[in-house]
Formats: C-alpha cells, structure tokens, sequence
C-alpha cells in the first residue's frame, strides 16, 4: 500500500505543467479569464474522447473559430454563422449538426445562467458523497434545453450522458476535474464543489491501470468502476483522490511503465 502510494505521488508530481502536451487541457490553458477558459474546458472535454491525434485535431479547428474570447463568440453566435465549416465538420459520432445545437446550448447558459457553473450548482449539494446526482440533473437540464431550442440530436445526448444509467461519464467527469481541482494542471474556479466529490473520469486506459494496480475488480467500465476506483485512492488521499488521475490516464496513452 505504501509503495502503491509512493509511486503514485511520483507520477503525480511528474506530470506537470510541461507535460500537457497532448492532452485537450491545452486548449483552455490559452485563456485567461474564467468565463473563457469555462467554456473552452467545457468544449475539450466534450471532444475527448477517441484517437487523442484527432481530438486535438478537432479542438484547435473548433477553437479557430472563437478568436482571443469563446464568452465574445458564444455572445454573439449565430446559428448562421460558419456555416459552410458546421456542415463539413465531423468528429467521430459528432455532426457538424452536432456541434451547432452544443454551441446554442452554450449560448443560451450565458444568457440565461451567465456561466455553466451557475445551472451546475443549482442542482449541487455539500452534503452528497460525490457529484452522481450533481451530475445526473446537469446532463439531463443539458439534453432539455437542447430540446427546448430545436430537435435534440443524437450526438448531444452521447455528449451528456447520465451516471443514474450507468455511465462512467469520463467527459464530464473530466471537465469537473478541470474546473473543480487545482494545481498545474487544473483550474479550480468552482470553489463550492469539494475535491472530494469529485469521481474519475475512466476510460480504456485509466481502467486498464487500475485493474492491474488492484484500484478496480470489475472489468465493465461504468460508474460503479469510477466510484469503486476513486474510494480506492481516497485512502492515499482523502481529501484530493482524482489528482492522480492525469498521471495515471497519460501513463496509459503514452505507454509507459507504472
């Protein structure tokens, strides 16, 4: 257990600040301001998923569009806008229909809740273990707005996926890590959402590792995974279990030895 939590802490503390590269938490690192880095985190854990060449690949041709400001894009977007790119665009699962309806999503926060955070919180409570009913409210107010501004795609619903399911719900667990944690890394501009809360986003790699690190028994990722996996590194730290989570997934990406 000891030797688990040294190796962890290496690792931890290796991967910094220089080795984001290539991971999408390079794109909200090219904002200053909280609204704009809320926004662009907000995007790049949307895209996050897949070959990481083609999500960054994604993000920077998504983000040429928004300019030195996504909160001035979202602003003043117009369905109408870019027109000729939002219908050409792909990634993976996601249409270029996809991504217009994500982008009045947003545009509509700011104009209703002036920030993502503001219609998170709403539904947030400090008393909750962690963030799976936080999270199932958000998703789902996410997928009736979209409703309520047009035909509901099915790219947006795998956009925001609901732990009540089953899902892992690796993105949006990402984008809380992002915005709730902070470090080198990680923003921490949601400050009434504890660290401790927070659940590991899980994919092929984070699962892979873990169960080779006896963090997980289960072979299915799911959320019952994630929560099994973050209780597991709450007994290195109680107080901030998903600040391994970096070093962990990019061990997995970037083929390293644990």
């Amino acid at each position: 257990m000891n030797n688990l939590k040294r190796k962890l802490e290496y690792h931890y503390n290796k991967f910094d600040a220089s080795q984001i590269y290539p991971d999408p938490l390079i794109f909200p690192h090219r904002f200053t301001k909280e609204s704009d880095i809320e926004i662009s985190a907000f995007i790049s854990s949307i895209f996050a998923y897949g070959n990481v060449t083609q999500i960054i690949n994604s993000l920077e041709r998504v983000h040429t569009l928004f300019g030195e400001s996504p909160t001035e894009y979202f602003t003043n977007f117009n369905p109408k806008d870019h027109k000729a790119f939002l219908k050409e665009f792909k990634h993976r699962f996601y249409t270029g229909e996809d991504v217009k309806h994500l982008f009045k999503i947003i545009k509509y926060l700011i104009e209703e809740y002036e920030s993502i955070k503001h219609l998170f919180l709403l539904y947030h409570f400090d008393h909750e273990k962690n963030i799976k009913n936080s999270l199932a409210s958000f998703s789902q107010n996410l997928i009736d707005i979209s409703e309520r501004l047009g035909r509901g795609t099915r790219g947006i619903k795998f956009m925001f996926p609901n732990p009540q399911s089953g899902s892992a719900c690796k993105r949006m667990n990402l984008f809380l890590r992002w915005m709730v944690r902070k470090d080198e890394l990680d923003f921490g501009i949601w400050k009434a959402v504890r660290k401790d809360q927070l659940v590991i986003p899980v994919d092929t790699h984070i699962a892979r590792i873990s169960r080779e690190l006896s963090l997980t028994t289960r072979k299915n990722v799911s959320w019952q995974m994630a929560e099994e996996i973050t209780e597991k590194l709450k007994k290195f730290d109680s107080k901030d279990p998903i600040k391994y989570d970096f070093a962990i997934c990019h061990i997995g990406i970037r083929k390293l030895e644990f």
